[in-house]
């Protein structure tokens, strides 16, 4: 059942599809109807019709015909988002160097600590949900809005497939030490570095994402 917060009802059934969605629960091809989602959450039509409207203007949903047909992301969206990324995300990293406070630095590091110790003991749900966090604190701490408002819906619509680069023990704890390499070029204000260090940082998530992502879409296909 969805409960009311100061967000509109509309809003938050969009933000519980979005994230069922791109999270899995509701695999690329499923048909989501107005009917059954009203009964799973709990809510009348017209809130659930707002939100798949703005889904479909999202492009994650269509219309279907028996209902709305799930989009999700597919490896081509998933290629340019991060190669979006690249870019937008080192910018980032140089004005969080020129930016944050040795309080936020130290914030991030605690954040890194963190992701080291979950990746040698294999745990890829904390090492994924901290490594949301340190990008998040990036796009925060870059100095403007617009790198968060920019940024975080690029990230968002690549979480379900996000764990592919935190599933083994070897992947998180390289991504960890790619977070490192990031943090410390930020702790020494060096804004070259630090965009150098997070521009090859999602770079190499983009490399091994790409190579989960084109086995599934092969596997799909049948070219085992």
């Amino acid at each position: 059942m969805i409960t009311h917060r100061p967000t509109s009802l509309a809003d938050q059934i969009f933000e519980r599809l979005e994230n069922d969605i791109l999270s899995g629960v509701y695999p690329r091809g499923s048909i989501l109807t107005e009917m059954a989602l009203c009964a799973s959450l709990g809510v009348s039509r017209t809130p659930v019709r707002e939100a798949l409207k703005r889904l479909a203007q999202e492009h994650i949903v269509e219309e279907g015909g028996k209902g709305m047909l799930v989009l999700s992301i597919t490896a081509g969206d998933a290629e340019i988002i991060y190669e979006m990324r690249e870019r937008l995300e080192g910018m980032a990293a140089a004005a969080t160097a020129g930016h944050a406070t040795e309080e936020e630095i130290a914030s991030l590091r605690e954040l890194v600590d963190l992701q080291d110790f979950y990746a040698k003991r294999g745990d890829s749900e904390k090492v994924k949900s901290l490594d949301s966090e340190f990008h998040k604190n990036i796009y925060r701490l870059a100095g403007s809005a617009v790198y968060y408002d920019t940024l975080m819906p690029l990230h968002t619509k690549i979480q379900k497939f996000r764990k592919a680069t935190v599933e083994s023990t070897g992947k998180a704890e390289q991504s960890a030490s790619e977070h490192r390499a990031v943090l410390d070029a930020i702790a020494s204000r060096d804004e070259a570095a630090a965009e150098k260090a997070m521009t090859a940082h999602i770079a190499s998530a983009r490399s091994r994402l790409l190579d989960y992502l084109r086995q599934q879409e092969d596997t799909e296909n049948g070219n085992d």
